[in-house]
């Protein structure tokens, strides 16, 4: 895809997400038919989180990765990462008799890890690491697991409401346009650090810069869980996208290829 076309992608996937959820909500509407809460649901919680990884892959000129890999990441990244959660949130949290918000910040944003990782190690053994492969890889990942984790709570504010389509409305709002400022930032930070360690090689500088946005991001998941108010919920979106801005500035002179450089020079045949 041309440079111009795939920095300005992200407008006609916004646009027809747009149409296609308005579409599915008036025929709702006029029809009262409930079939079509789900169709609702699922395209008020991929709509704005499609669009952002769109806008960032846009943005981002050294990404080799295709658009096979990143489905895998989004689909598999998000069941698999939600999946693992909710069970280990389930067992371990109980066990411990408490809600802590680090605990869940903790599980989270490892199990969001799961499927990049397998990535990862398929990208090693092909010899190829670009830390903006990383960065993409990871927002995708958070997107599948943003994308469950907001059905999920439509789905229970549907409940909870007695069938209240404003109330599934405002929840698909509110979580679906602040999921980029939240698991799809976190996660690919913490994917993108993953990726620049191994670019580096393991350094010592790049392994604690590793662990230092691990850190952070699971902080930042608890202050997001813990806290409240308009103000609280700004400052923290403004932080992880700026940081995650300035990480995908950084990405496009970090690489790694293990394949030998005379290799790398041969013309193609």
């Amino acid at each position: 895809m041309p440079t111009t076309m795939r920095k300005w992608a992200w407008l006609p996937v916004l646009a027809v997400g747009l149409g296609l959820y308005l579409l599915v909500q008036s025929t709702l509407i006029d029809t009262g038919n409930i079939n079509y809460v789900p169709s609702m649901i699922l395209l008020g919680a991929v709509v704005v989180p499609l669009t952002f990884l769109t806008f960032v892959a846009g943005r981002t000129g050294e990404w080799q990765i295709g658009p096979f890999v990143l489905a895998i990441a989004a689909l598999f990244g998000g069941v698999v990462g939600i999946v693992a959660a909710g069970r280990l949130e389930f067992a371990t949290l109980r066990g411990l008799g408490t809600t802590s918000l680090i605990g869940i910040g903790l599980i989270e944003e490892s199990c969001k890890l799961i499927v990049p990782v397998l990535i990862l190690l398929w990208e090693v053994r092909r010899g190829t690491v670009r830390v903006a492969d990383g960065l993409l890889i990871g927002i995708a990942a958070g997107m599948g697991f943003a994308a469950l984790e907001t059905m999920g709570y439509a789905f229970t504010a549907l409940l909870a409401s007695q069938g209240n389509i404003g109330d599934v409305e405002q929840t698909l709002f509110l979580r679906g346009l602040t999921s980029p400022a939240a698991h799809m930032a976190w996660t690919g930070l913490v994917c993108g650090a993953l990726w620049a360690a191994v670019a580096a090689r393991w350094t010592l500088a790049a392994t604690v810069r590793l662990l230092i946005t691990f850190v952070f991001a699971v902080a930042l998941h608890a202050l997001w869980d813990g806290l409240s108010g308009r103000f609280t919920y700004f400052l923290l979106a403004v932080i992880s996208l700026t940081w995650l801005f300035v990480e995908l500035h950084r990405s496009d002179t970090l690489s790694w290829d293990s394949q030998p450089a005379r290799a790398r020079r041969a013309p193609r045949p």
